[in-house]
């Protein structure tokens, strides 16, 4: 780290260098790929680990409060006053980087180095404090979600052992509750009830475990990832209230201030990054371009990003159809269904605005549709019902231009 930088350089550097996290030809981050994979590919899907006795940390822990003590340590700049980094990097040597260094190798991610090089910046004073506040404070999210989605693995390989299968629920609540803020925030800014999908879907997972109901588990886990997956979509590229809006809207008025939101949309966006990359690659790299600090603000298009966006999910959403019609008659069928329903989801608002309010209802009742058959493996009705979908998805892909 070069100490004499001015912060907004510093930041640039601290920001390029986490992209190299979440790009595959044009960054660093590819350089350990040593197969076809993806880098993309590999955040998404964890590794099979093995919890060896003595893990769980999650539990010993108080992340929440260690989190909220560091960020509230960081929200003193607010009112002019000094920061004790000092404080902030004890806090999260102590508390919260042993379960970043986890997820960093379980995901395959480098939060961990990106994190510590922000806290070093900001005490030494080449970078902000409310600028180190949002790196901090976005890209420990990512931790949060991404250990939620390991809790989630976790209780699937241990299905046969239901103690234990609560007690990895009840950790992936926990991880949710620190979270929960950022999914109310969308509610309030959208009119959203994701709030209450979580919730509902936590529930069903538990009545899943009394029950003895994978599948009915399985689905419910979908709904928590794909709500925080349009959670971390609204913050970043919806209109009118993404980041990739505000930075635009600032850029006219104040340039610093727009490059931090243009940061704070490339924070969230790594959240679902690396499952748009899979499918629909040049949205995904076209949306990180625009959110990449070396991009001039100034030329940040939030409509071209949201979009991206629209046509990335409806691909993704024929991705998962396509996989649920290769392996009808089979759990994963339902649950791709599932998938490609919330995909739809994900974009309700977008899809109202091109298609017009009638067409989506129809769409959703197809969805619904497919998906009851799926479950019923009525293989008469999915067939009907799926051209449609896909026929439908295609025009949103055609017209998000």
């Amino acid at each position: 780290m070069l100490l004499k930088w001015k912060w907004m350089a510093v930041f640039a550097a601290v920001a390029l260098a986490l992209g190299a996290c979440g790009q595959s030809e044009q960054t660093a981050g590819t350089e350990k790929e040593n197969n076809s994979q993806t880098a993309a590919e590999k955040q998404e899907e964890p590794k099979t680990e093995t919890k060896a006795e003595g893990e769980s940390e999650e539990a010993e822990v108080d992340y929440a409060a260690a989190f909220s003590e560091a960020l509230a340590e960081l929200d003193k700049a607010k009112q002019g006053g000094t920061v004790d980094f000092g404080k902030v990097e004890s806090l999260y040597k102590e508390k919260l980087q042993p379960l970043v260094q986890k997820r960093d190798a379980e995901f395959e991610d480098t939060l961990d180095q990106h994190i510590t090089t922000a806290l070093t910046a900001g005490k030494d004073g080449s970078l902000e404090p409310l600028v180190v506040k949002q790196i901090f404070d976005k890209l420990m999210q990512k931790v949060f979600y991404t250990t939620i989605k390991h809790e989630f693995t976790e209780a699937e390989e241990h299905w046969a052992n239901k103690e234990e299968v609560k007690e990895e629920l009840e950790e992936a609540k926990a991880f949710y509750a620190i979270l929960q803020p950022t999914v109310e925030k969308r509610d309030a800014a959208y009119g959203t009830k994701l709030v209450d999908a979580i919730n509902g879907a936590f529930a069903q997972m538990e009545q899943a475990v009394q029950s003895d109901d994978a599948l009915s588990f399985a689905l419910g886990k979908q709904v928590v990832d794909k709500t925080l997956m349009k959670t971390f979509y609204l913050a970043s590229g919806a209109l009118p209230h993404g980041y990739a809006a505000k930075a635009a809207a600032a850029a006219k008025e104040n340039a610093e201030e727009a490059k931090v939101e243009q940061a704070e949309g490339w924070a969230f966006y790594q959240s679902v990054y690396p499952y748009m990359k899979r499918h629909a690659a040049e949205e995904a790299d076209y949306i990180l371009k625009q959110f990449d600090l070396q991009t001039d603000v100034k030329t940040l298009d939030p409509k071209a990003v949201n979009n991206a966006f629209v046509r990335g999910w409806a691909k993704v959403a024929l991705h998962e159809y396509e996989e649920s019609k290769d392996n009808w008659g089979q759990d994963k069928s339902v649950i791709t269904a599932l998938e490609g329903a919330l995909f739809i989801n994900m974009i309700e608002n977008d899809l109202k605005a091109l298609l017009g309010d009638k067409a989506y209802a129809s769409l959703n009742d197809q969805a619904t549709r497919y998906l009851e058959a799926a479950k019923t493996k009525n293989k008469a009705e999915g067939d009907k019902v799926l051209p449609q979908i896909e026929a439908t998805l295609q025009q949103v892909i055609e017209k998000a231009n």
